[in-house]
């Protein structure tokens, strides 16, 4: 059966999924988490890839993200794979594979679901139990977009500008947003849309359309 092909749109905001080869770990020590986000920046910039929202858990990766050009996503993540994979086999004496084929993806097709998905990235580590807040874990986006923490790797996407008028009215109003849960039908239609390569354009009681490119 061919694998379903990806729906990517210059511009249009995707989720990123990659996980490790057998659910392995891919983060051994905080250097290595420092490192991913070092080479996860410089491979963005070089190929066209502005990051809005990201999480390191222990075996898996999620990323928010809008390309500039059909290849740019595809590109990224072959270099950074590549990179992580050799820095992380040196680093802990280990041969082979490190992650589980190809990465996962999810267009936005509708930009009033972009902040859902920045949730859903975000609250991993709690729903996870590994913090009690998304504000505890550090290796994510959610102290520099709920706080204002400086991350250079994040370029803020346009519909985040438009939570406020100045940095402390967005940051505010996008801390907000994370006192409404997330319901199990709008996560149970996340996890499809990313396991599926789905676009993800209707939450609620709507079907995901099946359609890729």
């Amino acid at each position: 059966m061919p694998r379903p092909r990806r729906v990517v749109l210059p511009s249009v905001p995707l989720h990123i999924i990659q996980r490790g080869n057998n659910r392995i770990p891919c983060f051994a020590a905080p250097n290595d988490y420092l490192a991913y986000l070092d080479m996860l920046g410089e491979c963005a910039f070089d190929c066209g890839c502005a990051v809005h929202a990201y999480v390191l858990m222990t075996n898996h990766v999620h990323l928010l993200l809008s390309p500039d050009a059909d290849d740019s996503v595809s590109t990224m993540m072959q270099r950074l794979g590549r990179r992580y994979v050799l820095y992380f086999n040196r680093r802990h004496a280990r041969t082979g594979t490190l992650w589980e084929g190809r990465f996962r993806s999810s267009l936005i097709q509708d930009e009033r679901y972009l902040m859902v998905c920045h949730r859903y990235i975000e609250l991993n580590p709690v729903r996870a139990c590994m913090v009690d807040g998304p504000s505890d874990y550090r290796w994510s986006s959610h102290r520099a977009n709920a706080f204002g923490q400086q991350d250079s790797l994040l370029t803020p996407h346009a519909l985040y500008t438009r939570l406020g008028k100045d940095a402390t009215a967005r940051q505010i109003a996008y801390r907000h947003l994370f006192n409404e849960t997330l319901s199990d039908d709008t996560l149970g239609q996340l996890r499809q849309a990313g396991n599926g390569n789905r676009p993800l354009g209707a939450l609620a009681d709507e079907k995901l359309p099946k359609v890729g490119v």
